[in-house]
């Protein structure tokens, strides 16, 4: 059963960073300026504060639901599209659907399925040293994060043209463009001039500790979105050497049960010297490949290096298996 929202009104006393006080309390936040346009400080806000209240370690800030002040004069957004997105919420808005364009699934050649957030900028950056040419864009799906606007990673990313697109596809909101489907956002990228598609989760990840109940499981249904267009599909597989929690060690449960619910076979890369953690998935059908993963090359890239609250030194192997995944999918396509 669901719970009921936990609404408090508040007023926004800092606005970088964005902190909103709420009963008496300086308490951080964050809200999407895509949907809620600009804060100012002495605005009156409406905040959800459940997260920061349940002391979640990914999250851990309250979310502008409303600006009382400047945000109920926003008349949206033009567009000609009946197409709405976050559809029977207070939160629906309308968008213009990617999949209306020209698209041509075959000429996105290769998809790239992450298993959370944490591995899009390691595989990016990877598939930028491997093949500079090579034109690859993010699509965001559900597991994670839903708006488009919270990731630093993508930002930075687009930045530095690492990243030639960002596509949220439903329920993920937000980004330069909007599909209502992963298909539809995978059979958009070739009309979008997509080379490959690195399809995964937006910031954080939802968990129950259970086998199915996760966030990871977004990579299923992506593996087979992009199987179903017939496209070649490469799977980033979640290992840690130093995850606290023993089910996300070596090979993570989350990706487990993503192979072993797959029903087709795809391309799983390993970084190299680990070879040994497909020995237990053996009698599978999925095809188990080995790539050089750059580490120290990454590690002097600027990008982001911290997972969980770990270090690329205190857990490489977190890293090594984008780096290995994007290494490998930039080659195929050389």
């Amino acid at each position: 059963m669901a719970g009921r929202l936990k609404l408090r009104r508040g007023t926004v006393v800092s606005t970088d960073p964005l902190l909103v006080e709420v009963a008496g309390e300086h308490r951080p936040a964050w809200a999407d300026a895509v949907l809620l346009g600009e804060m100012r400080e002495g605005d009156e806000v409406v905040v959800n504060v459940a997260a920061l209240d349940l002391g979640l370690g990914s999250g851990g800030f309250d979310v502008v639901h409303v600006n009382l002040t400047r945000g109920l004069d926003g008349d949206g957004v033009d567009s000609d599209a009946h197409v709405i997105k976050l559809n029977y919420t207070s939160l629906q808005h309308p968008v213009d659907p990617a999949e209306r364009g020209d698209s041509n699934p075959r000429s996105s050649a290769f998809c790239l399925v992450l298993p959370l957030h944490g591995h899009l900028a390691p595989a990016a950056w990877a598939i930028s040293q491997a093949s500079p040419g090579l034109r690859a864009g993010y699509v965001q799906t559900g597991g994670g994060a839903l708006p488009g606007s919270l990731s630093r990673d993508v930002a930075e990313l687009r930045e530095r043209g690492l990243l030639t697109g960002h596509v949220t596809a439903a329920p993920a909101y937000g980004g330069e463009r909007e599909a209502l489907s992963v298909v539809g956002a995978l059979d958009a990228a070739g009309g979008l001039g997509w080379d490959a598609a690195l399809v995964g989760p937006g910031p954080g990840i939802i968990g129950s500790e259970t086998a199915y109940g996760h966030g990871g499981m977004a990579a299923l249904d992506s593996a087979h979105a992009s199987l179903s267009l017939g496209l070649p599909t490469v799977l980033s597989p979640r290992l840690s050497a130093s995850d606290p929690r023993n089910r996300h060690l070596g090979l993570s449960h989350h990706t487990r049960s993503v192979l072993d619910l797959c029903l087709a076979p795809v391309d799983v890369v390993l970084p190299e010297g680990s070879e040994a953690l497909a020995d237990d998935l053996a009698d599978t059908e999925h095809r188990f490949h080995a790539a050089p993963a750059d580490l120290e090359g990454y590690a002097s890239s600027g990008l982001p290096r911290r997972t969980m609250g770990r270090d690329l030194e205190q857990d490489p192997l977190f890293f090594a298996a984008p780096l290995a995944a994007g290494t490998f999918l930039a080659r195929r396509g050389l």
